[in-house]
């Protein structure tokens, strides 16, 4: 009898998106910086962008309520936002499973969004930045801290491990 057991050792995953976005290119930055980092997808939440062929989906949602109800199970909702009560990034204990909520660079998060989500993590500084390249940073930090499968730093790590991959010279 087979065992249902998932055989692969590293299940970690992670999505990002943003709120209320409204610039097209940070979408499209966030996006392939997604894809280089092994996000397994992005998301809108208020905002539709045309969807473009991608490796990785692109999802729309109405409002925090129905990314809320899409939420992938076992992945805690993390806003990224510059607030007092927030842990900085490079603290934050990544869960292996995760959805990475930005804000508008205009507007960030409301104390509302805020509230539902179980997390909220913050960048060093006293500034807001861009937030295609706020997602970036979240998306190094969580990838420096929760190797996924798949991902370009997921090779690094495993090609360091003596044994794991084939050494030169003892291929063929």
């Amino acid at each position: 009898m087979s065992s249902n057991k998932n055989k692969y050792p590293h299940t970690a995953f992670y999505g990002i998106g943003i709120m209320h976005g409204t610039n097209a290119v940070n979408i499209g930055t966030l996006w392939r910086h997604a894809y280089i980092m092994g996000a397994s997808f992005i998301f809108t939440v208020d905002r539709k962008y045309k969807k473009h062929p991608s490796r990785i989906p692109l999802y729309h949602y109405r409002d925090i309520d129905d990314l809320k109800a899409h939420l992938p199970y076992g992945a805690p909702l993390v806003a990224v936002e510059l607030t007092e009560d927030a842990v900085l990034v490079n603290d934050f204990h990544h869960p292996a499973r995760a959805v990475y909520l930005l804000g508008s660079e205009t507007n960030g998060l409301s104390d509302k969004v805020l509230q539902t989500c179980h997390s909220v993590v913050k960048l060093p500084g006293h500034f807001s930045m861009n937030v295609a390249v706020a997602g970036s940073i979240v998306m190094h930090d969580f990838s420096m801290n929760v190797a996924v499968a798949g991902s370009i730093v997921m090779h690094d790590r495993i090609s360091k491990i003596p044994h794991v991959l084939p050494q030169r010279g003892q291929i063929g």
